[in-house]
């Protein structure tokens, strides 16, 4: 199992800020592509990734990323400063 967090515009598209995962990706990419074949909403929140940052563990990553271990990946828009 692990838990997929949501934020900002990712949560608004998917419509919850986490969900609990069975899975059988062993990447980021993996992963993403399981959630786009779930429902269109995952589809069209995860349609560019360009547009995305990811966090496995609380730790900034690639999409290349390896899950083996994690128990948290979190997606969420790039940081904007001010």
């Amino acid at each position: 199992m692990i838990d997929v967090l949501y934020f900002a515009w990712v949560r608004e598209r998917i419509g919850v800020p986490r969900e609990r995962l069975e899975t059988e990706a062993t990447t980021v990419a993996a992963l993403v592509e399981e959630l786009r074949a779930r429902e269109e909403r995952y589809e069209v929140a995860f349609s560019d990734l360009a547009a995305l940052r990811v966090a496995v563990d609380q730790e900034l990553t690639g999409f290349d990323a390896s899950l083996e271990g994690a128990r948290e990946v979190a997606f969420f828009p790039p940081m904007t400063g001010g």
